[in-house]
């Protein structure tokens, strides 16, 4: 993950026993293609300077991808942000950091839906 670590994150990765979801979330750190995900998307995402300040693109993504690995609904997932901590390490967010709310990611995935980025996002993955 590309993140700076807290002393909280650091303490909390070193805790004995890993939990599925950790588990799961390491594996697909390491399978997803994040950069060529990323690539597909940011012609169209916001850039900093046109309104409020976006998240990272790569949060957005990650946090995207979690909510449908999990079927989370936009409020399940962004309870689950605040609820469960391996996710938003997993997204790129210190425990301590803003995490979106429920609007913000159902306009990435409305972006996503919008752009017909979905499907590209998914051949991508599964050529």
């Amino acid at each position: 993950m590309d993140h700076q670590l807290t002393f909280a994150d650091r303490e909390f990765s070193q805790k004995r026993r890993k939990t599925r979801k950790e588990i799961l979330l390491g594996r697909m750190d390491k399978l997803i293609p994040l950069k060529r995900l990323k690539k597909i998307i940011s012609p169209h995402y916001p850039k900093a300077g046109n309104g409020h300040r976006p998240y990272p693109l790569y949060l957005m993504l990650r946090t995207h991808c979690m909510q449908n690995w999990y079927s989370l609904s936009d409020p399940a997932m962004e309870d689950a942000l605040y609820e469960i901590a391996s996710m938003p390490l997993f997204a790129g967010l210190s425990l301590d950091k803003a995490i979106p709310d429920r609007t913000t990611i159902m306009n990435f995935r409305h972006l996503l839906e919008r752009k017909g980025l979905a499907r590209k996002l998914f051949d991508e993955v599964n050529p």
